[in-house]
């Protein structure tokens, strides 16, 4: 029986629901649906430029599992 999943923490949820390149029709675009704890996993490594020991603790989530999330996230976007 798998162990039940830990709540990750967000601090900050999206503003918006998707993103377009300029001048590019959405019809036109495959949708690539992002998790909100993938964004936040993203927003906190990438952006902030925190060490993964700190994202980790801040999503209050083991290192391991923030690895994975932030890796599942990559791997969607390079799909593009």
């Amino acid at each position: 029986m798998p162990r039940p999943t830990k709540y990750r923490m967000v601090e900050n949820l999206p503003k918006e629901e998707y993103f377009v390149p300029a001048n590019v029709p959405k019809c036109s675009l495959d949708e690539v649906v992002l998790k909100v704890e993938e964004l936040e996993a993203m927003r906190l490594k990438d952006v902030l430029d925190l060490h993964q020991e700190d994202c980790a603790e801040r999503m209050n989530v083991s290192r391991q599992t923030f690895q994975n999330i932030i890796d599942s996230a990559r791997k969607r976007l390079q799909l593009l």
